[in-house]
């Protein structure tokens, strides 16, 4: 199989998963909401309030369908990049990595106090988020700043 099929279907059999991964975040964001874990229409529920914010739970439920769908995008742009397959293969992994390191990171505010992740220190958790964001957004640079250093490279060439 050639790598840039290959590099493709990965990016899209991970790009689901963080969407599946976001949509079940959603149904903990649900059931922060109404205050009860209940599923219709299966009888019964679970009084309980999960722990949290508003602001926390749609964020973490957002991340994954935003990344899930960054996956699936960059899948479709991957063509017009002129890239080795080597370099194709690691800006993929990377993409891949940073979808996960994001959404995972964002997914430990809502359930653990003081875990945002926008400063290093304080509980581990917080450690965690943070260290799992800074990894993410070191990645994502990379790969942006590769695609436009090469996709302008090469539109400047063709124009010449």
């Amino acid at each position: 199989m050639n790598s840039l099929l290959r590099c493709q279907r990965l990016l899209v059999g991970h790009g689901a998963l963080v969407l599946l991964f976001g949509f079940a975040v959603g149904f903990g964001f649900v059931f922060f909401l109404i205050g009860k874990i209940a599923l219709w229409p299966i009888p019964g529920s679970i009084e309980y309030q999960l722990p949290g914010t508003y602001d926390a739970w749609r964020m973490a439920h957002m991340e994954g369908i935003v990344n899930g769908f960054a996956l699936w995008l960059f899948a479709l742009v991957l063509p017009v990049v002129p890239l080795s397959d080597i370099l194709r293969a690691r800006l993929s992994w990377a993409m891949i990595l940073v979808a996960w390191t994001i959404v995972i990171a964002a997914a430990i505010d809502p359930l653990f106090p003081q875990a945002r992740g926008l400063s290093m220190g304080g509980n581990v958790p917080n450690t965690i988020s943070f260290l799992l964001f800074y990894v993410g957004i070191v990645a994502v640079v990379w790969v942006v700043a590769v695609v436009a250093v090469k996709t302008l490279s090469a539109a400047r060439e063709q124009s010449s």
